[in-house]
C-alpha cells in the first residue's frame, strides 16, 4: 500500500504592509540649479546683431571656405597643407560650437564655468594658430609645387588671412568682456 499523497497546507495570507506615502528626495545645487533653469531652450536673436556674433558668423563662413578650398587639392601631399587644414576644420568646429553655445544661452545654464575666461582662451588661441597657419599657407603657395591647385591655395590663404583677422577682432571682445568682469 502506497502512503497517501502529501498535500501542501493551503497558502495563509499575510496581513497587508503600511505604505509610506512620503518621498524624501535630495539633490546637489548643482542638479536643482540645472534643473531649474533648463527646462526650455532659449534663443537669443540680438546675438547675431552684435559686432561679436557677426563676426562669429564670419569666421564660420570664411573658416569653411579656407578648409573646402584646400581639401579640394592633393593636400596631403604636403605637410603644410595639412597643418592648415587641421587648424582650419579644428576651430571651425569650435566655433560652431560656441556659436550654438551663444545663440542658446547655454552659458546662463552653467555657470560654474568662467565663459568670458573660456571665450578669451579660444580666441586667443584661434587668433594665434590661424595667423601661424595663414602665413604658412601663404609661404606654401608657389606655381613650381604644383601648378593646377595654385589658384585655390593662394585663394586659402587670402582667407585665412582674414578669418585671421575676425578672430583676432573676437580676441580684442573678449579681453574686454574678461577684464570688466575680472574688475568686479
Amino acid at each position: 500500500m502506497e502512503p497517501p499523497p502529501v498535500v501542501p497546507p493551503p497558502p495563509q495570507e499575510q496581513p497587508p504592509r503600511p505604505r509610506s506615502h512620503t518621498v524624501t528626495t535630495t539633490s546637489s545645487s548643482f542638479t536643482a540649479n540645472l534643473s531649474a533653469s533648463s527646462s526650455t531652450l532659449a534663443y537669443d536673436r540680438e546675438f547675431l546683431r552684435t559686432l561679436p556674433g557677426l563676426l562669429m558668423v564670419t569666421e564660420i563662413v570664411l573658416g569653411l571656405l579656407v578648409w573646402t578650398l584646400i581639401a579640394g587639392t592633393e593636400y596631403f601631399l604636403y605637410p603644410a597643407f595639412g597643418w592648415v587644414m587641421f587648424v582650419a576644420v579644428f576651430y571651425w568646429v569650435l566655433t560652431v560650437f560656441f556659436l550654438i553655445i551663444y545663440m542658446t544661452m547655454t552659458y546662463t545654464r552653467i555657470p560654474q564655468v568662467p565663459w568670458t575666461t573660456v571665450g578669451l582662451c579660444f580666441n586667443g588661441s584661434a587668433f594665434v594658430l590661424y595667423l601661424i597657419a595663414a602665413i604658412v599657407d601663404a609661404s606654401s603657395v608657389t606655381k613650381e609645387l604644383d601648378s593646377h591647385n595654385y589658384n585655390s591655395w593662394a585663394a586659402s590663404s587670402f582667407f585665412a588671412f582674414v578669418v585671421t583677422s575676425c578672430y583676432a577682432g573676437n580676441t580684442y571682445f573678449s579681453f574686454i568682456s574678461w577684464r570688466s568682469r575680472t574688475l568686479q
